[in-house]
């Protein structure tokens, strides 16, 4: 028998450890965690957070902070409401996305539940894929003194991309 514990007594140890204690179950079941229906508006940091826009919350409040995220056509601040059918312009240069939000969460959760909290115009899609493939025909950046090599590749863009333009 143990000294100062009466016969049948747990742990105080055990009994306050976190990793020992059972989960407790969320309410709602598990298709209540990325759509809650209960919230009509959410603060735009946070649904940007979990619509993957952003790897962490303070990254996403850098961005708005900056000016780089607009709500309906107005430049946001980082606990702006937003609500369902709003629609956000967001830029990472050199791309910009505009979209329209379809659902609120606060949660993160996996890519494919937070591909549906919002919907991307077409215009921005397209807008978007040009952009890349403009970048992709780009020469590649120079560093320091171009060998000789470097030097006529870039003379053979310059003169196709003249053959081109005429």
């Amino acid at each position: 028998m143990v000294l100062g514990r009466e016969p049948g007594a747990q742990s105080r140890f055990r009994a306050q450890s976190a990793w020992m204690r059972p989960r407790r179950a969320k309410q709602g079941g598990p298709s209540a965690t990325m759509s809650d229906n209960l919230k009509t508006s959410i603060r735009l940091d946070k649904w940007l957070w979990a619509a993957r826009h952003y790897k962490t919350r303070s990254l996403a409040v850098e961005a708005i902070a900056s000016g780089k995220v607009h709500v309906n056509g107005e430049r946001a601040k980082p606990a702006k409401s937003i609500k369902a059918d709003d629609e956000i312009v967001l830029r990472k240069p050199p791309y910009e996305f505009a979209f329209r939000v379809n659902a609120l969460s606060d949660r993160r959760g996996p890519a494919t539940e937070a591909r549906l909290l919002y919907a991307e115009s077409a215009e921005s899609l397209a807008a978007r894929e040009k952009l890349a493939v403009e970048m992709r025909e780009m020469p590649p950046p120079l560093r320091g003194r171009p060998t000789k090599k470097d030097r006529r590749e870039f003379e053979r863009f310059i003169e196709k991309t003249r053959s081109d333009d005429e």
